[in-house]
């Protein structure tokens, strides 16, 4: 027999590791006699700690933080069973695609006026998806194979290596940081190019943030 549906306020955790943003977003959602906010993370470790220790219904979740990719962590907050809307301060339809094939509920831009955070927020409880309808035509033609999405085929490590380039990282400075040799460092970075189909780090880079890769 299904759980009935609960009727209390939606339990939100929110992951926003600017503190002036989350403050702002704090305290708007406070105000919704219909949210709580259970908890604040400012990292991916803390968000993944705070969604299994207050199991909200809701994670509110910015795309990127200090220790990884937002997105990437969708997948293992739906499986303790929370219901995601992501925070971005570009909103494309590679990015939005990005966050449905993770299991993402909705999108919704940092610029946006804070009571339309918080309809998206009981929208998303609801089990409603939230995105714009024009990114939603995007994203449909990228999951159905009518538009290739750039970048799909990039590996984990390679999406690592070109995030490290995003960040103006040297070759000395990403081989450090991935733990391999500037001979690998130059294949990844090879293997970028190839898969984006840029000439350089810079236009890789430049195509990368246009289809949402990085920010």
């Amino acid at each position: 027999m299904p759980e009935p549906p609960n009727t209390g306020p939606i339990r939100m955790l929110l992951v926003e590791d600017h503190d002036m943003v989350a403050e702002a977003i704090g305290l708007a959602l406070q105000r919704d006699p219909g949210v709580v906010v259970v908890a604040t993370a400012r990292s991916v470790r803390e968000a993944r700690d705070a969604t299994a220790r207050h199991r909200p219904d809701v994670v509110v979740l910015d795309r990127r933080l200090p220790d990884g990719d937002g997105v990437a962590l969708i997948p293992h907050l739906r499986g303790l069973g929370a219901r995601v809307l992501v925070l971005t301060g570009e909103a494309t339809a590679a990015v939005a695609t990005r966050v449905a094939d993770a299991g993402g509920s909705g999108l919704v831009l940092k610029s946006a006026r804070l009571d339309h955070l918080a309809d998206a927020v009981r929208r998303v409880a609801r089990g409603e998806a939230v995105f714009d309808g024009n990114l939603l035509t995007g994203v449909l033609d990228r999951l159905t194979g009518r538009v290739r999405a750039t970048g799909t085929s990039l590996t984990a490590r390679e999406r690592e290596t070109l995030e490290l380039l995003a960040d103006g990282a040297s070759t000395d400075e990403i081989g450090h940081r991935l733990g391999v040799t500037r001979n690998t460092v130059r294949n990844h970075v090879q293997r970028v190019l190839d898969k984006l189909g840029a000439r350089s780090k810079l236009e890789a880079v430049s195509i990368a943030r246009r289809e949402g890769l990085v920010d």
